[in-house]
């Protein structure tokens, strides 16, 4: 039988949803005050996949996916999805949130996304937070499932993603490589 071991280091991440770039950047600051220096920001893509948010947000809305340099074990992604829920309260403009931070984690292999809302794919972790599968990766590419956000399946994010993964596919070689030089 064998022993349980420690998950690999994964790469958290933030698809952060906002209207106005000055609250995009409020954001920011606390994003790195919270988990250290981004190594990854793509575009800002258009969010127009659904009108969900914006009777509270406005429009037109937009999302931009940043990672970071300090990779985390996948556990780390319940205290972000709380410490991002304390944000977007936090950058509030009355009762209207100015930014809505969607958090999780990529591996060689998958795409996750932190939830506090229960669904039939989600699994729960702790504190009210469930993991959500939202992507494999599969002939070369991160593919997204029947549950997947709308604006995740129809590809806009691809080449971030991959570019994400490239960043963390280096760190991990040289995270082994560190624990296996005297």
């Amino acid at each position: 039988m064998a022993s349980p071991q420690l998950p690999l280091l994964v790469k958290l991440f933030i698809a952060v949803l906002f209207k106005e770039p000055a609250a995009l950047g409020r954001a920011r600051l606390l994003f790195i005050a919270q988990w250290g220096p981004i190594d990854f920001e793509g575009s800002d893509r258009p969010f127009d996949t659904t009108d969900y948010y914006e009777r509270e947000m406005g429009k037109p809305l937009f999302r931009r996916i940043v990672s970071f340099e300090r990779l985390e074990q996948p556990a780390e992604m319940v205290g972000m999805k709380l410490s991002c829920n304390a944000i977007e309260n936090g950058l509030k403009d009355g009762n209207s949130r100015t930014v809505n931070c969607d958090c999780g984690y990529l591996d060689h292999n998958k795409v996750v996304l932190a939830s506090a809302k229960e669904a039939g794919q989600k699994i729960y972790i702790d504190k009210g937070i469930y993991a959500d599968l939202s992507g494999r990766y599969k002939d070369g590419k991160y593919r997204p499932f029947e549950w997947s956000f709308p604006d995740f399946k129809d590809g806009r994010y691809d080449a971030d993603l991959a570019r994400m993964r490239s960043v963390y596919l280096e760190q991990l070689k040289q995270w082994r490589r560190s624990r296996t030089c005297p």
